[in-house]
C-alpha cells in the first residue's frame, strides 16, 4: 500500500493539476505543440528551446499514439534542455488534426531526462483500450479527472464483460512457490503451440492466450491462485491432457528450487555475524571477506534510440533479420550455458528466445512502423510498453521477466543498429560500491575498477563462475546465486557483504557497521601478518612440512605466484593455450611456452597437465563431436587417447623442453583405469626415446571415484597423484559443480569425498607415491588442514590463497590435524565437518 501511494505521489509530481489546460482551441498541430510546451516552460521543466525540439521531432516521427491521444516530446539529443521531468496536458474538445486522418483531443507533452514518464505512458495505453472513459476525458471540465486517469493504476480497468471459458476445461491452483514466471511459462507456451486447439488461461476476469508468453506473464499468477485452463478445437482434449501433465510435472522442480533457496538462507553463518540481524539476501559464498559499501546495480547504458523512418518494406525486412539473428545468438548462448551450467540455467535464455515469438510484441512494433516510425525506435517502444505492463503487476518475479524482455530487446536493437549495443555501463562506477548484477560476463569482469568496487553480488552463477574467479583474484568478497530478490535492491542502499557466508546485509544498524568494521580490521591485520610470512614454509609446529604450489596457466603468471609464496607450480593448465585462441597451437609454440614457464620458475617444481578438454571446456576449432552429457563423455585422457594429433605434438613439446633443461613433470587428467595410464606411458616412452630426452615423472589426476577406489593399482604405473577435488566432488555426489541451484550442496568437505581422498593416500602409500591436491579445497585454509591430516603431501592453489593456507598450517601440530581428519571422516554431513573448524 505504501509503495502504491509513493508511486501515485511521484506520478502526481510529474503532472499536477495546474499543468492541465482544459478547452484549448489550437489552430493546428504546431500551435497545439507550442501551447503544451508553454505549460512545461512555465512550470520550469524545460528550457524554452526544447519547444522547438518538440516540433522538430514531428518532422522525423509521428507522436500520435492513437485513439485521439498524442504525446509530443523533444529529440533525444536535446535532453540536456530538460531541467526536470514533467508532463503537461492540453485538452482539445473539438480536436486538432495531427496528421491526415488523425485527430488529437488530448495532447500529452512529455519532458523526461530518462524513463520516469513510462508509468504514465503505460496508463495512457490502458486508457486507449477504455474508449468510453477516454471520450469522457476529451470533454471533461475537471482537470482532476485527467490527472487521476494518468496517475491512478486502478481507475481504468479494461472492460471484461465478454470473458468466458472454452468448451474443454480444467481447474488448477498454482503450486509454484515463485508463481508463474518465465521458465515454467515458456514450457506452457511450447506445449500449447504444439496443438492446433485454441487454449486460454483465466484468472478471475483476466484471460491469457496460452500460446503467448507475455500474455501469460501478465496474469501475475502467484502461489495459491486459482485458474481455469480451457480449450476448443479438434485436438482440445488431448491438448489439455498434455498441458496438464507438463504443468504438474514442473511443480516438483519449482518446489525444489524454492527449497534450495530456503536452505541457503538457513545455513548457519560462519565468520562474522551481525549483532542486530539486519535483513539479508542469502546466496552462495564465492570469495571470502567482509566489506561495507553502497549498492550499485549494473545495467546496460540506455542510449537514446533515434527515430529514423524508412520505407515499410525495408523496415520489415530489417526487423525480420534482426529477430532471426538474435534467435541464433540466444541459441548459442543457451547451448553454451547448458554445457557450462546445466539445463536449468539454459532455460533462462530459451525463455528469452520465446519472447521473440510473442505476436503482440511484434505486432505492436509493426504498428508503430506503419505509423511512420523507425525500426529501432518502434522495436524499443514495443519492448518498453510490454515490459512496463509486466513491471506494473507488482510481482517481483514478473519484474525480473520485464528485465528479461528488456535484455532480449537490447540484443535485437544491437542487431538493428550496432551503435545501440548499450555496453560499458560498468565503466562509471561510484566509489566504495558493492556491484550487484544478474551476472557478469567476461567483458564485464575484465574492465571493472577494483579501486572503486569493494564487493560483488550476482543473482545467478556458481562459485566457479567468472564473477567468483575474478573476485578471488582481486581479493573482493563476493556472493553468487542471490536470486531475483538481489536485483530488487535499491540503488545506493548501504550494505555489508560477507563472501564467506554468501550474504548481503541491507541497511545495517550502527552496531552492525561497527561490528563489521572491527571484523574487517581484524582480518586486515591477520592478512598483513600472513603476507609478511608468506615466504616461510608450510611447516606445522611439530615439524611436518607440506609443499605448496600454485595453479597457473601462463609463464607471465609465475612471478606473481612466487611473490605470493608459491614453491613451484603444482598445476599448469595447458588447455588455456587452446581456449584463448582460434586455432590449435603448434608443437613449437607449445615448446616455447613450456620452456618459458620453466625458466620463470628458475628450477622450482613444475607439473604440466596434458590437455584437459571436454566437460565444461569446449574448443570450437578442435571439431569435437557434440555430447548430450560432456562431463560423462570424451574428455581428458579419453580424448587424448582418441586424438593423436593433439596428444603427440604436446608430448613432443614437453620432452623437448625437458631435454633442453626444463625441470618438469607430466600429469594426465581424467584417468579412470589402469589400461589408460599404461597406454599413455607407452606413448610417452616412445616419444622420449625418439627425442633422446631424459626421463621425467609421469603422474595422473584423481578425479573420479573409480580412480580413488583403485588408487593402489594405479600407483604401480603412476609416479604421483594429484587430486582434483572439484571434479571428484561432482562425480561422487552426482552434482554438476557449475549448477548454482546445487552449488551449495556440492561441498568438497562431504565425508564421502574425504573418505575417497583417504583411500587415494593409502593406495599411493603402498607404492611410495606422493599425493597432492590441486582442486579448490587446497586453497581453503580449513580444507588444507583436513587434507594435511589425511596425509596429503602437496597442496596447489590460486596464488592469492597461499599466504592464508601457509599461516593456518603453521599454527597447528600435525598430530592435531590427524585427529581432526579422523573426526571429519566419522561425520555424517559436510555441515558437521565444517562445524569442526577451530577458530582461526
Amino acid at each position: 500500500m505504501l509503495t502504491d501511494t509513493l508511486i501515485a505521489l511521484e506520478s502526481t509530481a510529474l503532472m499536477p493539476r495546474d499543468r492541465v489546460c482544459l478547452g484549448a482551441q489550437p489552430a493546428d498541430k504546431e500551435s497545439a505543440i507550442r501551447q503544451a510546451a508553454q505549460l512545461l516552460i512555465a512550470a520550469g521543466c524545460i528550457d524554452p528551446a526544447y519547444a522547438a525540439s518538440m516540433s522538430k521531432r514531428e518532422a522525423v516521427a509521428n507522436t500520435f499514439l492513437g485513439h485521439g491521444v498524442a504525446i509530443p516530446h523533444g529529440l533525444g539529443e536535446d535532453r540536456h534542455l530538460v531541467r526536470r521531468n514533467g508532463i503537461a496536458v492540453l485538452q482539445v474538445p473539438a480536436g486538432v488534426e495531427w496528421n491526415p486522418g488523425q485527430t488529437a483531443h488530448l495532447i500529452v507533452a512529455i519532458a523526461a531526462q530518462s524513463d520516469e514518464h513510462i508509468t504514465i505512458l503505460r496508463r495512457l495505453t490502458r486508457l486507449i483500450q477504455n474508449h468510453s472513459r477516454l471520450v469522457t476525458l476529451f470533454v471533461t471540465d475537471d482537470a482532476g479527472a485527467i490527472v487521476d486517469a494518468l496517475t491512478t493504476d486502478g481507475a481504468d480497468p479494461v472492460p471484461t464483460t465478454d470473458v468466458h471459458d472454452l468448451p474443454e476445461r480444467l481447474d488448477w491452483t498454482v503450486p509454484y512457490p515463485a508463481g508463474l514466471h518465465a521458465r515454467p511459462a515458456s514450457r506452457w507456451v511450447e506445449t500449447a503451440r504444439s496443438f492446433g486447439a485454441r487454449i486460454q488461461v483465466r484468472a478471475g476476469q483476466q484471460v491469457a492466450d496460452a500460446k503467448n508468453l507475455v500474455s501469460l506473464l501478465q496474469l501475475g499468477l502467484r502461489v495459491g491462485d486459482a485458474v481455469v485452463i480451457s480449450a476448443e478445437g479438434r485436438d482440445a482434449g488431448s491438448a489439455l491432457l498434455r498441458l496438464k501433465a507438463v504443468i504438474n510435472g514442473l511443480t516438483a522442480q519449482e518446489i525444489a528450487d524454492a527449497e534450495a533457496a530456503a536452505r541457503r538462507a538457513a545455513v548457519p553463518v560462519q565468520g562474522w555475524t551481525p549483532p542486530e540481524g539486519p535483513a539479508a539476501i542469502a546466496g552462495i559464498g564465492a570469495s571470502p571477506g567482509v566489506a561495507i559499501g553502497v549498492v550499485h546495480r549494473l545495467t546496460a547504458v540506455e542510449a537514446p534510440v533515434p527515430d529514423h523512418p524508412v520505407p515499410l518494406t525495408e523496415g520489415g525486412e530489417q526487423l525480420h533479420e534482426a529477430l532471426s539473428a538474435t534467435r541464433l545468438q540466444l541459441k548459442a548462448v543457451a547451448d553454451d550455458t547448458a554445457r557450462r551450467l546445466g539445463a536449468a540455467d539454459a532455460a533462462i535464455f530459451k525463455a528469452q528466445a520465446e519472447l521473440l515469438n510473442d505476436t503482440d510484441l511484434i505486432t505492436l512494433a509493426c504498428q508503430l512502423m506503419v505509423e511512420g516510425h523507425g525500426v529501432a525506435w518502434s522495436w524499443h517502444q514495443a519492448v518498453e510498453r510490454m515490459a512496463g505492463k509486466l513491471s506494473a503487476l507488482g510481482n517481483a518475479v514478473l519484474a525480473g521477466r520485464a528485465a528479461d524482455l528488456r535484455d532480449v530487446g537490447r540484443r535485437v536493437l544491437a542487431q538493428i543498429d550496432p551503435t545501440l549495443h548499450g555496453g560499458d555501463a560498468h565503466r562509471a562506477l561510484p566509489a566504495n560500491c558493492i556491484l550487484v548484477a544478474s551476472d557478469l560476463s567476461p567483458s564485464d569482469t575484465a574492465t571493472l575498477d577494483p579501486q572503486r568496487v569493494v564487493g560483488l553480488a550476482t543473482a545467478v552463477g556458481g562459485p566457479t563462475s567468472h564473477t567468483a574467479i575474478l573476485a578471488r583474484t582481486l581479493g573482493l568478497p563476493a556472493l553468487v546465486a542471490g536470486g531475483a530478490a538481489l536485483l530488487d535492491v535499491a540503488e545506493g542502499v548501504e550494505a555489508i557483504i560477507d563472501g564467506h557466508s554468501g550474504r548481503l546485509y541491507l541497511n545495517p544498524s550502527m552496531a552492525d557497521l561497527a561490528s563489521a568494521r572491527e571484523y574487517i580490521e581484524q582480518q586486515r591485520v591477520a592478512r598483513a601478518r600472513e603476507a609478511e610470512q608468506r615466504s616461510l614454509p608450510a611447516q606445522t609446529r611439530d615439524g611436518h612440512r607440506i609443499d605448496i604450489g600454485a595453479n597457473i596457466n601462463l609463464p607471465e603468471q609465475a612471478a606473481l605466484a612466487l611473490s605470493q609464496g608459491a614453491e613451484g607450480v603444482g598445476l599448469m593448465r595447458t588447455e588455456f593455450l587452446f581456449l584463448e585462441r582460434g586455432s590449435t597451437p603448434s608443437e613449437d609454440e607449445q615448446y616455447q611456452t613450456y620452456t618459458a614457464m620453466a625458466a620463470a620458475l628458475g628450477g622450482r617444481p613444475l607439473i604440466i597437465r596434458a590437455l584437459d578438454i571436454g566437460g565444461d571446456k569446449q574448443v570450437a576449432h578442435l571439431d569435437l563431436p557434440r555430447e548430450d552429457n560432456p562431463f560423462l563423455g570424451v574428455r581428458g585422457a579419453r580424448l587424448l587417447l582418441r586424438r593423436a594429433d593433439l596428444l603427440e605434438p604436446q608430448l613432443r613439446a614437453l620432452y623437448r623442453a625437458a631435454r633442453d633443461g626444463a625441470a618438469l613433470s607430466i600429469m594426465f587428467p581424467m584417468i579412470t583405469s589402469v589400461p589408460e595410464i599404461i597406454t599413455l606411458r607407452q606413448i610417452c616412452e616412445r616419444i622420449r626415446v625418439a627425442l633422446a630426452a631424459p626421463v621425467v615423472p609421469v603422474g595422473i589426476m584423481i578425479e573420479v571415484p573409480a580412480a580413488a577406489i583403485q588408487a593402489d593399482a594405479l600407483a604401480r604405473h603412476a609416479d604421483f597423484f594429484s587430486i582434483g577435488t572439484n571434479d571428484l566432488t561432482q562425480y561422487v555426489l552426482a552434482i554438476d559443480r557449475q549448477n548454482p541451484e546445487l552449488a551449495a550442496e556440492a561441498d568438497s568437505l562431504h565425508p564421502a569425498v574425504l573418505r575417497l581422498i583417504r583411500m587415494t593416500v593409502d593406495g599411493a602409500a603402498r607404492h611410495q607415491r606422493w599425493v597432492g591436491v590441486c582442486g579448490g579445497l587446497a586453497g581453503d585454509p580449513f580444507g588444507a588442514m583436513l587434507l594435511a591430516g589425511l596425509g596429503v603431501q602437496e597442496l596447489s592453489m590460486t596464488p592469492r590463497d597461499i599466504a592464508a593456507v601457509k599461516a593456518r598450517l603453521r599454527s597447528v601440530d600435525q598430530s592435531a590435524l590427524r585427529d581432526l581428519a579422523e573426526r571429519a571422516l566419522s561425520a555424517d554431513t559436510a555441515a558437521d565437518v565444517r562445524a569442526l573448524e577451530p577458530s582461526a
